[in-house]
């Protein structure tokens, strides 16, 4: 898994199990109290971890990766301290009902569609979080009858909230203007709970430094904020968490459109914007009506998005969730329906991007469902993309994009490492023809696009009328747009995929519902093997 990195051993449960956070281990399972035979059962599943700042005071939450890229028809038993806690069809689970700082020691094994589980079991050891002090935004004074302004009373809790405290908004909507975070706390926003952004411009005052649309400017301040932006600089924010089974919604389209007319384009705010910080979790909660992107992160290490209910249906620009020029992301079990791309991973645009050179790296998005634009990486990727595995997730068949890769000739940078696994989507592009974005002097090397693959993805209900697979590289420089491979494919019949302008692409088991080979339209292109 990307961005984790674990020592793993083989050991016997007769030894010592007193073992470091985040140390994976696979270890013999005959003393398991799991029902189950184990004989001939299925591999044991891989790199077990707990993604960043997930732990609460009483669950843990668990993240791993299947025994293989092409393993089906698992589910997996997950156990604590030797009882079981319950079984999944899907590779995360959260262990409820714990005690404030104690150890656990949690186990997860495969099973198969016979019901044989797998004779090893992958384990971790993992602690809760202590108790802290819980500051309510009621006792600073905060209003929750949707019309009184509570940015100060708000703001008062943030700032007396002790390192591991949590700040909580009860049942109630709570306006407010621009807050800012700070490091070792939680924003807790309990049920029939809403932090409610103020429509008013002069609430988001004064502008802070931030990135918009790939470039570093200052901004008008978003609803929530962490961090102080600083691309030499180290994070500044650390162990923050943003949870709860509440609502933050902002000020939407009338904001946005407020702040552009009062400061122009580039001026309007985020729902949450979290910069230079590490250690980040944002879960659980519904997230909407922002006043353009969603949840923006840039110069940011180790995020987790989990369990997420974006809507941002009729926002100009109301990306879901965009990775900028960040590190080692987890973003799973989210549903995001949009008026543009779900998730966007940026990583700046040149001239500036290129001079930056931060890339978007590590970032694995699981078991999502997404409607609107699809998901993208680019255009903003002078800076590079590397090491995004997509798997098991649902691409809503009229999405506009599909999973898309742009990356204009200009930008320079780099898309490369590149997986996407066990997906259903009607559309795959990869595309350097863009004519938006071309402003400003072009960086000094061509993109370069590679080291890609797509595998076991139902592409059946591809829109007819155009490729439902397209590789478009870059005329004259063929070889930027290289090592790209499809395997296992099913898609609708009379499906065209495009390729144009690359070299080393292979497509193999690719084919239509009723068993034919696709249409190909192949130009410029080297070593295609169909």
């Amino acid at each position: 898994m990307s961005g984790i990195h674990s020592r793993n051993r083989e050991r016997s449960l007769q030894e010592d199990r007193v073992l470091p956070t985040l140390v994976t281990l696979s270890v013999t399972c005959w003393i398991c109290a799991l029902a189950g035979s184990v004989a001939a059962g299925p591999p044991a599943p891989k790199n077990l971890i707990a993604p960043p700042e997930t732990a609460t005071e009483t669950s843990l939450t668990l993240l791993w990766d299947p025994p293989s890229d092409r393993q089906r028809d698992l589910s997996y038993e997950v156990s604590c301290d030797g009882s079981r806690a319950g079984t999944t069809s899907k590779t995360f689970y959260t262990v409820t009902g714990l005690k404030p700082n104690a150890t656990y020691f949690l186990a997860v094994r495969s099973r198969d569609a016979e019901g044989n589980l797998s004779s090893t079991a992958t384990e971790i050891s993992l602690s809760t979080k202590k108790h802290g002090n819980v500051f309510n935004i009621v006792d600073y004074g905060a209003v929750g009858d949707g019309a009184t302004k509570n940015t100060a009373a708000i703001q008062k809790a943030i700032d007396a909230c002790t390192p591991g405290g949590t700040v909580y908004v009860p049942a109630g909507d709570f306006v407010s203007g621009a807050l800012f975070l700070k490091s070792h706390m939680t924003l807790y926003i309990a049920k029939g709970g809403t932090l409610t952004g103020s429509a008013d411009v002069d609430d988001y005052r004064p502008f802070i430094p931030n990135r918009y649309s790939g470039w570093e400017m200052e901004t008008f301040a978003s609803l929530l904020n962490a961090g102080k932006l600083a691309h030499d600089g180290p994070c500044n924010v650390t162990n923050l968490s943003i949870r709860g089974e509440g609502t933050i919604s902002g000020g939407g389209s009338a904001l946005g459109n407020a702040m552009l007319n009062a400061e122009g384009y580039y001026s309007r705010a985020r729902l949450i914007c979290l910069m230079n910080c590490s250690d980040v979790s944002i879960q659980g909660l519904v997230l909407k009506n922002s006043p353009s992107w969603t949840l923006h992160y840039t110069y940011c290490k180790n995020v987790t998005c989990h369990g997420l209910t974006i809507v941002s249906e009729g926002i100009r620009n109301g990306d879901g969730i965009g990775p900028d020029s960040s590190a080692d992301s987890y973003i799973f079990d989210c549903s995001i329906s949009t008026s543009d791309d779900c998730i966007a991973i940026k990583s700046g645009k040149n001239p500036e991007g290129n001079r930056i050179a931060k890339p978007t790296e590590n970032v694995l998005i699981a078991h999502c469902k997404f409607r609107g634009h699809g998901m993208s990486i680019g255009s903003e990727m002078s800076g590079g993309v590397r090491n995004v595995t997509v798997r098991d997730c649902e691409i809503a068949k009229d999405d506009l994009n599909g999973l898309q890769i742009k990356a204009p000739r200009e930008r320079g940078g780099y898309v490369r490492n590149i997986r996407v696994l066990n997906c259903t989507l009607s559309q795959v592009k990869i595309i350097t023809n863009i004519r938006y974005n071309t402003d400003y002097e072009s960086a000094p090397e061509i993109p370069f696009l590679g080291d890609m693959e797509f595998a076991n993805l139902n592409m059946e209900n591809a829109v007819t009328g155009k490729p439902a697979i397209t590789i478009d590289g870059y005329e004259d420089a063929e070889k930027n747009t290289t090592n790209i491979h499809f395997q296992d494919i099913r898609m609708a019949a009379g499906s065209t995929i495009a390729v144009k302008n690359c070299a080393g692409i292979s497509f193999r088991n690719v084919l239509t519902r009723d068993g034919e080979k696709p249409n190909y339209a192949i130009t410029n292109a080297e070593s295609v093997d169909h």
